[in-house]
């Protein structure tokens, strides 16, 4: 990947056809997540759409039942745009301001979803082994975070008018 820039009013990055697709597969994972109503209970599903109250459970239900639709349906318009903007076989990806909105929630979203897989916390390094599945998964999350660090890298350049 060639790190998100800010350009001309755009922010531009380049993704070789190997992290295009392992994004949209990503993609294609958090979309079933988002569309499953049933999926209570999977530590992902909570952790992308925490309680409002963890106090009080019967709060944290009726705040859940107000939000979680709406939550949902933003997410998946968020994921829609990095879908639409994400060339499926590699390339230039360019973004406007809110497009960039867009791809920082979805890449927030697929790091927390895959963080909480791997059981991914404060102290959590990138393994020295990084062979195997479960190697291969981190070198995902911290590949996520490297795309996310570059587009906010991008984005306070640019409003701070450095570009």
């Amino acid at each position: 990947m060639k790190p998100f820039r800010a350009k001309g009013g755009r922010y531009v990055a380049r993704f070789i056809a190997a992290e295009a697709g392992v994004t949209g597969l990503l993609l294609d994972q958090l979309e079933q997540l988002l569309q499953d109503d049933s999926s209570g209970g999977d530590p992902v599903v909570a952790r992308l759409f925490p309680d409002g109250h963890r106090s009080d459970p019967e709060l944290a239900d009726d705040y859940r039942g107000m939000t979680e639709s709406s939550l949902r349906s933003g997410k998946a318009d968020d994921l829609a745009v990095v879908r639409a903007t994400l060339p499926a076989d590699g390339g230039e990806v360019r973004l406007d301001e809110d497009e960039a909105g867009a791809w920082l929630r979805t890449l927030n979203d697929l790091r927390l979803a895959l963080g909480t897989r791997l059981d991914i916390g404060e102290d959590s390094e990138f393994p020295e082994d990084a062979d195997g599945e479960e190697g291969h998964q981190m070198a995902v999350y911290y590949w996520l975070t490297a795309v996310q660090g570059s587009l906010v890298d991008a984005l306070a350049a640019a409003r701070a008018g450095r570009r």
